[in-house]
């Protein structure tokens, strides 16, 4: 028996403990793990700083390595995580339908725990806390696999987690740490379907299709963000800066930052000089369409590359489009399905915008960045589902659920 199945076996195996947690117990786990984090901290920051300096060495990038970086801040900000989802109302055994057919039949839809997911991720440690808690909270066991650079990290982190079950009374296993930095180890995971009910992976495009191609367990697509900004010449150009700026800047190496801008033709020489300024002054990188070029001098044009790029990086593609026509076919042709704004004062034109475009969340002046389990009120997220079936955008406890029916009859046959 490899370690890999031992350890999926082992999952399993406490995969009928948690589901069967009632409410409190749940959120005596959680309260805990939250415990638990706070009082590792110093050793899940000496960890993290042996995984920033091997990064460092290897030569990541800058996005990369601010991805990896754990502070006082960051942890503070996962207690918190934890805590709120500790708080939210379980979801476990909620009612969907109740209805009775003719035959007396009761026939009730009951939200149930998933069961074992498997959760395959980059180089973001608090991934392993979001990804824990959220799972616990839903009646789900995890079997964790992040990258190898923050493989220092996300053990100190697992330890503190597995460490806060033991201490409940509750089985170490139901948070599990595939610990091998084999790349080997992730297509062994993919093919453990006995054991494993769902697998989402968290990262990158090669990532996710590497996870999509090679797994024999049904998988959730999740993370990858070309997201636009689409200025409407009728926009309030104050409004559309702001919202530029922060869906571009505020944190460049996460998927729901805007990667390239779309602007009219009609207030491209209004718009574009001023926001490239605060742009530039930010550090931003720019690559503009053949338009663009006329309007913004020393730019470097960009390529056809650069319209599907997801750069996670202070880089922004622009382009000037004739209207929103153009505006939604260069999305429907380019994007991820993730997140798309417009900034607009055309009601009529926001609502053909938000219609036509197939994209995970949409959104009419207001920035992009927040695509976001916390920001949408659902506590910490699992990622942002970009596919149709089962779940579609923030990934909260719902969403790491699936049903069963309860039928109660009193003696009734089929004829």
């Amino acid at each position: 028996m490899s370690e890999i199945e031992n350890i999926c076996i082992k999952t399993k195996a406490a995969s009928a403990r948690i589901a069967a947690l009632d409410p409190e117990e749940k959120k005596a786990v959680l309260l805990e793990i939250a415990s638990g984090l706070n009082a590792a901290r110093k050793t899940i920051l000496e960890a993290n700083k042996k995984d920033v300096e091997a990064g460092t060495e290897k030569g990541l990038s800058k996005a990369l390595i601010e991805r990896l970086t754990l502070n006082d801040q960051r942890i503070d900000a996962m207690i918190e995580g934890v805590k709120q989802v500790a708080g939210l109302p379980d979801p476990v055994a909620e009612i969907l339908e109740d209805f009775t057919r003719p035959n007396g039949l009761r026939i009730q839809k009951v939200r149930v725990p998933i069961g074992v997911i498997a959760i395959i991720f980059e180089s973001r440690p608090n991934v392993t806390v979001d990804a824990s808690v959220l799972c616990l909270k839903a009646g789900n066991c995890v079997v964790l696999k992040g990258g190898s650079d923050a493989i220092n990290s996300n053990s100190a982190i697992a330890d503190s987690i597995r460490n806060a079950l033991q201490s409940k009374g509750l089985p170490e296993d139901a948070v599990s740490l595939v610990r091998s930095t084999d790349r080997k180890a992730v297509k062994e995971l993919l093919k453990q379907k006995r054991y494993i009910d769902c697998v989402i992976p968290r990262g990158g495009a090669g990532l996710i299709n590497m996870v999509v191609e090679n797994s024999s367990i049904p998988a959730i697509e999740t993370g990858v963000g070309n997201c636009h900004a689409y200025v409407e010449k009728t926009a309030d150009l104050k409004m559309a800066g702001d919202i530029v700026f922060n869906a571009k800047v505020q944190r460049p190496s996460v998927c729901n930052a805007i990667e390239t801008l779309l602007v009219d033709e009609d207030i491209a020489k209004a718009f574009l000089p001023e926001i490239a300024e605060r742009l530039e002054d930010a550090k931003v990188e720019l690559r503009g369409c053949a338009k663009t070029g006329k309007i913004l001098a020393n730019i470097k044009e960009a390529s056809e590359d650069d319209w599907y790029a997801e750069y996670l990086d202070l880089i922004l593609a622009i382009k000037v489009v004739s209207g929103v026509d153009e505006a939604i076919d260069h999305i429907g042709r380019y994007g991820s399905h993730h997140s798309e704004a417009i900034i607009t004062a055309d009601e009529e034109i926001a609502r053909k915008f938000t219609t036509n475009l197939d994209s995970a969340a949409v959104y009419v002046n207001a920035s992009t960045r927040f695509t976001d389990g916390c920001e949408y009120g659902m506590g910490a997220e699992i990622g942002i589902s970009t596919q149709k079936l089962h779940a579609r955008g923030p990934m909260g406890l719902k969403e790491l659920t699936s049903y069963k029916y309860v039928i109660q009859g009193s003696g009734q046959i089929r004829k």
